[in-house]
């Protein structure tokens, strides 16, 4: 996303910058929530004792920057914004959140520690019963949900993790400053979000979600499976190769 450029401190502002400076302001802090429409041109005419030229400007501006969407007819709405991650990495949601302009605030939702199912095992790839931590967290892009995580830890491979609440601090970025991976796997697919993924990322039932998930080993032992669900309309994945040599 662009930035918009600011004024020196103490340099008055002119209606154009004020205009972009509330609005923007409103948007990145999540006063204005994306969908949410902004006044049309002659309100904000009126509200800033401006000509139409000069909103229109500001509005432009604004547009360009890909905070808001201009609709002929209809108005203009703040965007949601959209954020990429590359496919080919592991890192910390907050740094996607971050990217995007937005303040980061992490959830967890629930915490269960008990002895692996087969569903658990098959998405581990365990080869026998043991202890998983079962883990549900919510990523947020200043107010709005911006992930949901549906995480399991193979306790027998990372047995601190057993006494981590997880309150505090993602389970991602912690199991990456403890834990060395030598391997991952990636899967990504398109789903409609059924009723829990709806209420979790505050979105419509039958929206179309983006999902990651993945599984991780240290040396040949499972570590972590994980799958983050997005709102499709706000996450991109990107990968960068090169040609194979042959």
């Amino acid at each position: 996303m662009s930035m918009i450029g600011t004024m020196d401190v103490g340099e008055p502002l002119s209606l154009h910058q004020r205009i972009l400076s509330d609005i923007s302001e409103r948007i990145l802090s999540g006063t204005w929530a994306p969908g949410h429409r902004i006044p049309f041109e002659h309100e904000l005419t009126a509200e800033y004792k401006c000509s139409r030229m000069t909103v229109n400007k500001a509005l432009s501006q604004l547009a360009k920057a890909g905070l808001i969407e201009r609709r002929r007819r209809t108005g203009s709405f703040v965007r949601r914004p959209q954020s990429q991650a590359a496919v080919l990495e592991i890192h910390d949601i907050r740094i996607e959140v971050e990217a995007l302009g937005l303040p980061y605030r992490y959830e967890r939702v629930a915490r269960h520690k008990r002895r692996s199912g087969a569903e658990d095992r098959a998405l581990l790839e365990l080869d026998s019963n043991g202890p998983v931590l079962a883990l549900e967290c919510r990523h947020f892009a200043g107010q709005r949900p911006f992930a949901h995580e549906r995480r399991l830890i193979n306790l027998a491979a990372v047995a601190e993790a057993a006494s981590e609440e997880f309150f505090a601090v993602a389970p991602g970025p912690w199991l990456i400053a403890r834990v060395p991976w030598s391997a991952a796997e990636h899967r990504i697919r398109a789903v409609a979000a059924d009723r829990n993924i709806a209420a979790a990322l505050d979105i419509e039932a039958g929206a179309p979600c983006l999902v990651v998930e993945r599984r991780t080993w240290s040396a040949e032992h499972p570590v972590t499976h994980v799958r983050f669900t997005y709102a499709a309309e706000s996450h991109t994945l990107v990968a960068r190769f090169t040609p194979s040599q042959g």
